[in-house]
């Protein structure tokens, strides 16, 4: 009877790897540790983005940030951070700045 006990290793292996690569997604975030008192709701946010031309899919509370995910005023896909008290973006460190287009 060992097969099942290998099969939970390789479970617990797969888990394990599916779970790293989630953290991965948000790179380095410096998020500012502002006190919850001082934060502005996540719908003025919204509201903000919005009307900047974002379509926004989704704001929710990361560490000290918010994050939103949803398609920029581009049309682009992001998931974006910002300041929960001043809606400043916040670039994660691990995250490169595209290339000037020529």
């Amino acid at each position: 009877m060992k097969l099942p006990s290998r099969l939970l290793s390789i479970g617990a292996l797969g888990a394990a790897l599916l779970s790293s690569t989630a953290a991965f997604a948000h790179g380095d975030v410096a998020c500012p540790n502002e006190p919850k008192a001082e934060w502005r709701p996540q719908m003025e946010l919204q509201r903000q983005l919005v009307d900047k031309g974002w379509r926004v899919r989704q704001v929710k509370t990361f560490s000290t940030c918010y994050e939103v995910y949803g398609f920029d005023d581009k049309g682009e896909r992001v998931e974006a951070f910002f300041n929960p008290k001043t809606f400043e973006r916040i670039q994660p460190s691990a995250e490169t700045a595209p290339s000037p287009k020529k």
